[in-house]
């Protein structure tokens, strides 16, 4: 017996460096993904292989398409249809996400151009992290500043973070989706948040994705009277600040030789080794802080390239913690890889997960939920 497909999603997920194109297939509430694409697209116009894309693979009029938009600001805190009132404010929130949030706007215009008539939906990144416990979303700065200019910690991977939730409830059999998780966000970019039943009390990831965990050419935490030092003192432009902190620092930076963890992990020189050290301890000292945050965790999980990939970075990570009854199952640990798994030991007090991220899955969830499509392509 045919299965009679409820309509097709095209899922666009834009980074600062990379492009990944996703179409998908709806079966009732499954999403079946029948084309992928993953360009690093440094030198490269995202909006010529999107173009190709939609091209090669007969994209029309009847695809729902879905952006990830990187910065919805305090407005968006859900998926939303795309019309000329959204895309301006998107625009508005550029200065915020300089280095995404006017790519987004590239695409959305390149598919309206393309296919005039296409529904597009944009689902964004900070979404998951709207009800900030004000605690944790308020910088100790005048009030009145933060007001004016909206200057309030965001957090960033929201589809990550509850992707990892999401699947974990599922993987666990957890359907009243209770429960205290700690989720680890490892790629180029790197975050850590610290969820209570679904709802984030804290993330790494504040007004800007450079904030929190060392990353790949991204600081990470760091004293502001750095940056008023080198203005003064040795001359940084904002600009020469911003390429600092962004394409030169985190791991590159500290190594001086690599951003990319599998060629670090295999270097045996002591700058590669002090930049994983300082990438590992950044790591434990927030995953210990969040534990205090939430009063302990049911589980911790691992996910985002480095996160899915790596064993022993997920070793290092994890080493040490007998003191809270956090064990590891080496054995487990060695062979989960990129895939779902659980790599602690039966008596561990938190569980430890791998799961792997599907944040194009995720964009595809909520556009279908934004715009529901009945049987034979009738819209409702």
């Amino acid at each position: 017996m045919s299965v009679q497909v409820h309509h097709r999603l095209l899922v666009i997920n834009s980074g600062s460096s990379s492009l990944r194109l996703a179409l998908f297939e709806r079966q009732v509430d499954n999403f079946i993904e029948i084309r992928s694409e993953r360009f690093d697209t440094l030198g490269e116009d995202q909006a010529v292989l999107l173009r190709n894309f939609i091209h090669a693979h007969h994209i029309d009029d009847t695809v729902l398409i879905a952006h990830r938009v990187v910065h919805g600001g305090a407005h968006f805190n859900r998926a939303t249809m795309i019309d000329d009132s959204v895309i301006q404010q998107i625009e508005s929130l550029a200065p915020l996400a300089p280095l995404h949030n006017p790519l987004a706007l590239k695409l959305i215009k390149a598919v309206a151009s393309l296919l005039p008539a296409v529904q597009q939906a944009a689902v964004f990144d900070t979404a998951f992290f709207h009800n900030l416990p004000a605690v944790a979303r308020t910088y100790a700065i005048p009030a009145a500043l933060s007001r004016e200019h909206q200057i309030y910690r965001y957090g960033f991977h929201g589809l990550a973070h509850e992707y990892m939730w999401q699947q974990w409830c599922g993987l666990t059999g957890n359907a009243s989706q209770q429960g205290r998780l700690i989720t680890l966000q490892l790629g180029s970019g790197c975050s850590i948040a610290a969820i209570s039943n679904g709802q984030v009390l804290d993330t790494s990831m504040g007004f800007s994705p450079l904030e929190g965990l060392v990353m790949a050419t991204r600081s990470g935490d760091l004293d502001p009277g750095i940056l008023l030092y080198l203005q003064r003192e040795a001359g940084y432009s904002i600009n020469e600040l911003d390429q600092l902190l962004n394409k030169h620092s985190g791991l590159l930076g500290v190594s001086e030789h690599s951003a990319d963890m599998r060629e670090l992990l295999a270097t045996s020189d002591d700058a590669a080794s002090l930049a994983l050290d300082i990438y590992v301890y950044r790591l434990r000292k927030y995953i210990g802080a969040y534990l205090n945050v939430l009063g302990g965790a049911e589980a911790i999980v691992f996910g985002g390239g480095v996160g899915e990939h790596s064993s022993e970075i997920r070793a290092r990570v994890l080493r040490g913690m007998g003191w809270c009854a956090i064990e590891m199952d080496k054995k487990s640990n060695d062979t989960t890889i990129a895939t779902d798994g659980c790599i602690s030991l039966p008596h561990s007090r938190s569980q430890v997960w791998v799961i792997r991220v599907r944040e194009e899955l995720m964009l595809a969830r909520a556009a279908a939920e934004l715009y529901e499509i009945k049987w034979g392509g009738e819209k409702r």
